[in-house]
């Protein structure tokens, strides 16, 4: 999660006090997180697009598999507490309704009305897809309709999609909207001159039965050969009979015969089977119409996934996983990237998208794949444009990344799933209290299965949280309502004005209310939560850099005291935390100019934080666990160039220790002068730093030369000087990447708030 600590910084939090203590021990497994996410997604209108950030691929698993199971549960528990008119089929079909099925696409046509389009009930179809799979494919993102396809026949069987195929779509009618009709009835019979089409077949097949029975019964007229003359004459009356006989037995045979014809030919040569032929041939940069090709199968499947919510009286939903896309070719990557936004873009479209990457990882993947799209689009507008619900995977606090450690140890699973769950603390290998976990362990360690398995506790460990869904729904209302309504607050200033961010928005404000929720903590007014989701979303920069420089100062305070004087720096506000560091940020520029773009208005920001919504540290902790939006590789890269002079220090800095430029950048006249008398330079130097009002800003802005001939120091005594005060090597020179800023670039003038 954006707000959660990195590994390197996590005991910072801890000496925190009262609520903060408190979470850092208790800490939330990725179950609360997977279950957070999947009332999200049974809420959200598809389709939808979800971002699902972390850097370990286990957990991402693990928190799919849970998201599979508690979206099951939500379905089961709507279909027992619904109780309509007429009852869903069951999702395994029998016979039976089979036939009716079979009946109903070859006789009928669905209507879409009111009712059978705002259906309660729901099912989830789930969609694995590997990229890795695919990944030696030069189309990418045709394996993944591949693979939509394989599952969709293997859950409503390939015969029933076939016969779809042949006798209900159309693919001129499919490209329209559904048109929404006041009926009370679902279905539509087929007419042929405006007779039903049951009715006419019904018909054609009761004369060709008789007409059958007939000839078996009676045979064709015979006549004798005596009858002379005559007898030409009746011969021509049977040639005619049999003439129409054979004709009206032949018709309806013939197209028997081509209607099976058809079945068969979907049934062994589907379209699966054509898009796995093209993509293995040679040529198929050349084949222009593929693309639009499987956008019409993406279309066809739409289609019949509406055909069978009539059907079985319940929306059905296909979650798509994608995984593993971050280890694939950038312009493979960006495929799969495009074809999610163009395939899935429909606004009718069942579809629901989890992203499974490691943002940090993804993010240069479209850096690089420029040939993808225009040079001026850069990853994270890119992947906005795309991400309805972005949704970042807190790292493992400390009693979690003991726990697993533990785990792995003892030869257990690496999956997270059973670490900290709410409830009595349990044994991460057997699931027995910790209290009693000596006298199993040596069972544990005994069993060579990756993780025993116990049906009861399992079941207990996915039933864990019960929230009062009321109050999810009043406090989500009025967050909403507070952005909307203008009296309220004055958060519809603040909203962009594009719909995907709109989207995120209300998406994530769903999600944060759950997390609060389920962690049974003093929830903070709507008005802050819906405040606190946009300013994630609109500065994830800024915010991120807040953030950062929040827990270094609080790693700084603990290396340097010993104790964190957590009350007085909690209510501090977060803006007095931006200005405090906004020139190192701003001597950082260039290398977080990529960055910084994502951020909106810097006026808006200021006047956000400085006026409207003066948030504080202790607030900025409170929404650690909850803040899913804001992407943990923004402040991942900041704190690596933040810290990047630390890492190129020289083997002799345990003589001459370098200041970071945070430290110099703050530094008053008086700190620079009492920082000389410590390192040993003479003192006829801090009086001409008093004569020049030389600060931490004078030393990192000025021009070297010109600094140095101020400074009159023998070449010995300036080398220590720029080592401690300027963080320069001795044989750097002044066209060295660590040489703090030039005189003569641009960036000398800034805004307050940037």
């Amino acid at each position: 999660m954006g707000l959660g600590p990195s590994p390197e910084g996590q005991c910072a939090i801890e000496p925190l006090e009262g609520m903060r203590t408190q979470l850092e021990e208790d800490l939330p497994s990725d179950n609360l997180y997977a279950y957070a996410l999947s009332k999200t997604l049974t809420k959200v209108c598809s389709p939808l697009t979800v971002g699902l950030y972390s850097s370990c691929p286990n957990r991402i698993n693990m928190i799919l598999k849970n998201i599979e199971v508690y979206m099951e549960q939500e379905a089961k528990r709507r279909e027992k507490q619904y109780k309509t008119k007429r009852k869903p089929r069951t999702i395994k079909a029998s016979i039976s309704d089979i036939l009716i099925l079979i009946f109903r696409l070859i006789f009928y046509k669905p209507v879409w009305t009111k009712e059978n389009q705002n259906q309660p009930n729901v099912r989830y179809v789930f969609v694995r897809f590997s990229a890795w799979h695919f990944a030696g494919s030069d189309f990418l993102w045709a394996g993944l309709v591949l693979r939509l396809c394989q599952e969709l026949q293997a859950k409503f069987g390939k015969l029933q999609l076939g016969l779809y195929r042949v006798v209900q779509h159309d693919e001129d009618k499919a490209e329209q909207k559904k048109v929404t009709e006041d009926s009370i009835k679902d279905w539509r019979p087929k007419k042929i001159c405006c007779f039903p089409l049951w009715l006419l077949c019904t018909v054609v097949l009761t004369v060709v039965l008789v007409l059958i029975l007939f000839l078996v019964l009676f045979g064709f007229p015979q006549t004798s050969k005596e009858e002379g003359g005559s007898t030409q004459q009746n011969t021509g009356s049977v040639g005619a009979f049999e003439a129409v006989a054979i004709g009206i037995l032949g018709v309806p045979a013939v197209g028997a015969i081509r209607f099976i014809f058809l079945i068969v030919k979907n049934l062994i040569v589907s379209q699966d089977f054509n898009i796995r032929r093209k993509m293995d041939g040679k040529k198929m940069s050349e084949q222009l119409g593929f693309m639009n090709e499987v956008r019409k199968e993406m279309r066809l499947l739409s289609c019949f996934i509406h055909f069978m919510e009539v059907f079985e009286r319940r929306s059905i939903k296909v979650v798509l996983e994608i995984t593993n896309l971050d280890r694939c070719e950038p312009k493979k990557a960006v495929g799969v990237l495009d074809s999610i936004n163009i395939l899935l873009s429909d606004e009718e479209s069942p579809f629901i998208s989890l992203l499974a990457v490691n943002p940090e990882v993804i993010v240069k993947q479209v850096d690089k794949a420029n040939s993808c799209f225009i040079k001026k689009d850069k990853a994270f507008s890119f992947l906005n444009r795309i991400v309805t619900l972005p949704f970042t995977i807190p790292t493992l606090s400390t009693t979690s990344k003991c726990k697993l450690f533990r785990n792995i140890v003892q030869g257990q699973s690496e999956f997270l799933e059973n670490l900290s769950h709410p409830g009595p603390s349990k044994c991460a290998v057997c699931f027995y209290p910790e209290t009693d976990c000596a006298q199993h362990i040596q069972t544990c360690r005994a069993d060579t299965t990756p993780l025993i398995h116990n049906q009861e506790a399992e079941t207990q460990h996915h039933n864990a949280f019960t929230l009062n869904e009321e109050e999810i729904e009043r406090l989500t209302d009025t967050a909403f309502e507070s952005i909307f309504l203008h009296s309220r607050s004055s958060l519809h200033l603040y909203i962009a004005g594009d719909s995907m961010s709109m989207r995120r928005v209300i998406n994530s404000i769903r999600v944060s209310v759950v997390v609060m929720e389920a962690l049974n903590t003093e929830l903070p007014k709507p008005d802050n939560i819906a405040a606190w989701v946009i300013l994630a979303d609109r500065w994830p920069c800024r915010l991120s850099w807040i953030l950062q420089c929040m827990e270094d100062d609080q790693q700084k305070a603990e290396i340097d005291t010993g104790v964190t004087n957590s009350n007085v720096y909690d209510s501090k506000s977060l803006w007095d935390v931006f200005i405090q560091h906004r020139l190192e940020l701003h001597i950082m520029k260039r290398e977080v100019e990529s960055l910084l773009e994502q951020d909106g208005d810097p006026e808006l920001f200021e006047m956000f934080l400085k006026r409207d919504f003066p948030f504080t540290v202790e607030d900025a902790v409170r929404f650690r666990l909850s803040t899913v939006n804001l992407d943990s590789s923004i402040r991942t890269k900041l704190a690596k160039i933040r810290g990047s002079t630390a890492l190129k220090e020289p083997p002799w800095k345990s003589t001459l220790k370098c200041l970071p430029r945070r430290i110099v950048i703050n530094m008053s006249t008086e700190d620079i002068c009492n920082e000389m008398s410590r390192i040993g330079l003479p003192h006829n130097y801090t009086q001409t730093v008093r004569v020049n009002h030389l600060n931490g800003h004078a030393l990192l802005f000025s021009d070297p030369t010109e600094l140095k001939e101020i400074m009159q120091m023998t070449l010995g005594e300036w080398t220590t000087f720029k080592i401690h005060f300027l963080a320069v090597t001795p044989y750097a020179g002044p066209n060295n990447n660590d040489w703090p800023l030039r005189p003569t670039q641009s960036t000398m003038a800034f805004c307050p708030s940037r």
